[in-house]
């Protein structure tokens, strides 16, 4: 998985020779666009199924309370219900289960080929294998924060769920921008223009932003 995407870090870096602007932080920013183009069909999956879990969680209830003394009543009657309402309960998960590899691979191949001795810069970074103390660590914990509280505002958890939510809110910025530090330069910048590119994302999914479709036509 780790030699797949460096051949692709590599490959983008080769487009950006092409055109012109042979770039690593553009690289990385392309990467991002990339990987979040790929898996933008697994994320929309996710996100309704999460979705339509949440609707029906006060039949869920229901039915723990009418067959509280009938585990096995209970199991047959919940499967009929997301069965009645085509919902895969698995659909959630899945996505996620295929996106941590892909992430966990690309974050490797990134700290193998964003190494000092490869002397890439871009903007006020003057090398990508190095970590940036400041500014990326700050923009990956709010671009974390920003992320979050916009996939947040699409889901509606209560009791618990909604307490580790706020919790993670909260705690996972913090962590990013801490670990960030100590991350070369390149990871911190990917992260960040990841986060950016999530964002958009969910707004486009829970219908905050639409896009127009290619058929329509200026009035």
């Amino acid at each position: 998985m780790t030699n797949f995407f460096l051949t692709i870090i590599k490959g983008i870096y080769g487009f950006t020779e092409t055109i012109g602007f042979p770039n690593h932080g553009l690289t990385i920013v392309l990467i991002a666009l990339l990987i979040k183009t790929v898996l933008f069909p697994l994320t929309r999956m996710q996100v309704k199924s999460m979705k339509a879990m949440q609707e029906l969680q006060p039949k869920l209830e229901k039915l723990k309370k009418q067959y509280a003394n009938d585990k096995e009543k209970l199991n047959v009657e919940t499967a009929n219900l997301y069965k009645e309402n085509k919902v895969n309960p698995m659909a959630s998960c899945l996505p996620l289960l295929i996106q941590f590899p892909i992430i966990i691979g690309l974050f490797q191949a990134m700290r193998a080929y964003f190494v000092p001795e490869l002397g890439a810069s871009f903007l006020w970074i003057p090398n990508l294998g190095e970590p940036d103390l400041w500014i990326l660590p700050i923009l990956a914990g709010i671009s974390t924060f920003v992320q979050q509280k916009v996939t947040m505002s699409g889901q509606s958890q209560t009791g618990s769920a909604a307490s580790q939510q706020k919790t993670m809110l909260y705690v996972m910025p913090v962590f990013m921008a801490w670990i960030s530090r100590s991350f070369p330069a390149g990871l911190a910048l990917y992260w960040f223009c990841y986060n950016v590119v999530s964002t958009f994302e969910q707004l486009v999914i829970h219908g905050k932003i639409k896009l127009k479709r290619g058929e329509e036509t200026a009035k």
